[in-house]
C-alpha cells in the first residue's frame, strides 16, 4: 500500500506537544489591529490547544504528525 499523503497547509499550522496534544496559532492577528488593545493583541500571539472535538479530523489529515 503507498504512503499517506500529508494536506501540507494542516503541516504549517499544528504541531504536536510532548504529550501528543495538538498545538494551534491563533487567528485575528494579521490585519485591523488598531482597534483590538494592546491586551487582547498580546493574548493572541501565545499559542493554544486544539479542542478535542477536532483533533479526530486533524489526526486524519497529517498521518505522520
Amino acid at each position: 500500500m503507498p504512503k499517506m499523503k500529508t494536506k501540507r497547509g494542516a503541516a504549517k499550522r499544528f504541531k504536536v506537544t510532548g504529550s501528543g496534544q495538538i498545538k494551534r496559532g491563533k487567528a485575528y492577528t494579521s490585519h485591523i489591529l488598531t482597534k483590538k488593545t494592546t491586551k487582547r493583541k498580546r493574548n493572541l500571539r501565545k499559542s493554544a490547544l486544539v479542542n478535542c472535538a477536532d483533533v479526530k479530523g486533524i489526526r486524519r489529515i497529517l498521518p505522520y504528525l
